[in-house]
């Protein structure tokens, strides 16, 4: 006995089309969600300092405010951004770097060194009063802690400074 060969017919063919279109579909919309949920993003690690100012620049004793340019990593996005720290110099070889941020309610304190009214000679926050001193110590107000610094080195007489926050309790 003879079997005759069997052709497919349009409608298998059809089928086998429409399944091979939807696994390529599927397969082009899981592949970016394949990256996305198994690769890791980059991220900053806060290790990168950056040069911020020149400690000759920089009056001993008197708190300054240095505006700076840092590039940040989110995720796969590199962002350059224009951000701030106040900087008290103690010394030719050593400064120190604080965040631009009180550490009770994030709002930008400033230097108050006229010595009239307010705290006078302290760094006050305008939100809540709080006040405090040279080397970041609360003087008053309602903040929970000292203001927060930045991890910074000194390398010949620049001063360095990483995007990583020091909280100091």
């Amino acid at each position: 006995m003879k079997t005759e060969e069997q052709v497919p017919s349009r409608r298998s063919f059809h089928l086998t089309m429409i399944r091979l279109l939807g696994g390529l579909i599927g397969a082009v919309v899981a592949a970016p969600a394949a990256v996305y949920l198994l690769l890791k993003p980059k991220s900053d690690t806060g290790e990168n300092l950056v040069e911020i100012a020149s400690l000759s620049e920089i009056p001993a004793g008197k708190p300054q405010e240095v505006v700076y340019y840092r590039t940040r990593v989110d995720g796969w996005k590199r962002i350059r951004e224009k951000t701030t720290a106040w900087v008290v110099k103690n010394s030719n070889e050593d400064a120190v770097a604080f965040h631009p941020a009180c550490p009770h309610l994030g709002c930008a304190y400033h230097w108050d060194g006229e010595g009239g009214e307010g705290a006078g000679d302290a760094f006050v926050c305008p939100c809540h009063a709080s006040s405090f001193s040279k080397d970041g110590a609360v003087l008053g107000g309602p903040a929970p802690r000292p203001l927060d610094r930045y991890v910074s080195k000194v390398e010949g007489g620049k001063l360095l400074v990483s995007s990583e926050i020091k909280k100091v309790s």
